[in-house]
């Protein structure tokens, strides 16, 4: 399996935590992974990658 980074910018997943408050305290939850949006990108050059979503926006400005 493909790993989910990005090949622009080498973004990748990140640990998240959600804190519950419950009267008055904060309720321990488990983590959460959060993975970046990644799509299928062509580039000029004709070769297909996974790009995040904002460096995909980035390369539709230049």
């Amino acid at each position: 399996m493909a790993e989910k980074v990005c090949t622009i910018c080498g973004k990748k997943s990140a640990m998240g935590v959600t804190l519950v408050k419950l009267r008055g305290k904060y309720n321990p939850t488990s983590k959460v992974r959060k993975y970046p949006n990644l799509q299928w990108v062509k580039l000029p050059t004709g070769k297909r990658v996974l790009a995040c979503a904002k460096c995909i926006k980035r390369m539709a400005k230049i």
